[in-house]
């Protein structure tokens, strides 16, 4: 089902959706999207699957003017996106995530999800896990994570009505000072701009599954 809101088309229709997505590199700046919509896009990609469940991705939603001006010296490649989109996201993971790791595991049995005895096994295991890896590892599993909850999060803001368009292209070494946030702490995953697009992304040639599966 579809359903027009203004002059943006939300659905539920996933081939739509998946389908559908394109990079869009130029946005209509005179699209924005509500910071109550935005909290509602976030949630619902936040729903992404993570190792055990540490949920590690931090975003820092830009979008107000003065930000997009502070932004754009940094993404030099890609300062249409951040000038014209209705926001960017910066996606972050959190190197101590490991802090929320009680809340996690006891909001899980008050709310009902898993039982005292069950949670106080996992959550044994879970921090003889994470004290045994390396750093190279745990960067590699909080990458990953982030990555997951990035694609989310562009097929929830498409089913929102929205464009969307991934970027690796900035200054990751800045970034965190320039929006003064901590450094050591929060390590940069990508920028996602996000709005209507004023001129429609491409379709892509896509490689063939024979070429990309293998059957065992």
């Amino acid at each position: 089902m579809s359903i027009l809101t203004g002059n943006y088309q939300k659905t539920n229709n996933f081939n739509k959706i998946a389908l559908e997505r394109r990079s869009v590199k130029v946005y209509d700046p005179e699209v924005k999207i509500s910071r109550e919509e935005m909290t509602e896009i976030l949630a619902k990609a936040s729903r992404a699957p993570s190792a055990i469940n540490m949920q590690p991705w931090r975003f820092l939603v830009i979008d107000s003017a003065e930000g997009k001006e502070k932004l754009a010296p940094l993404a030099s490649f890609n300062q249409t996106q951040v000038l014209t989109s209705s926001a960017i996201i910066a996606v972050f993971y959190d190197a101590n995530n490991i802090e929320y790791m009680d809340e996690i595991f006891n909001k899980a049995v008050e709310l009902g999800y898993m039982p005292q005895d069950i949670k106080d096994m996992q959550l044994q295991q879970a921090r003889s896990y994470y004290a045994s890896l390396t750093p190279s590892a745990l960067h590699d599993i909080n990458m990953l994570d982030s990555g997951l909850v990035s694609m989310q999060l562009m097929l929830v803001a498409r089913a929102h009505g929205y464009d969307t368009n991934p970027m690796a292209g900035y200054d990751k070494e800045r970034i965190t000072e320039v929006f003064s946030l901590d450094k050591e702490r929060f390590q940069p995953v990508m920028l996602l701009s996000i709005g209507k697009a004023s001129k429609e992304g491409y379709p892509s040639y896509r490689l063939p599954l024979d070429t990309i599966t293998t059957w065992a």
